[in-house]
């Protein structure tokens, strides 16, 4: 039984644990900066393609 060994009068399976959430919050952290980055360049790209757009219109009409 690891998880019920002692180090120092705390449970092992006490610290796999917390590292376990430790490490959820670091990914929700890390996912939620990764979507607002991408965020951003899809609208940057986006805005990109509009104005190619505009300037073909523009070709084409004048």
């Amino acid at each position: 039984m690891f998880f019920l060994t002692t180090v120092g009068g705390v449970l092992v399976g006490d610290i796999i644990v917390q590292l376990f959430f430790l490490l959820i919050l670091i990914a929700l952290v890390a996912v939620v900066i990764t979507l607002i980055v991408k965020s951003k360049d899809r609208n940057k790209k986006l805005n990109r393609i509009e104005e190619k757009i505009d300037k073909l219109l523009s070709d084409k009409n004048g």
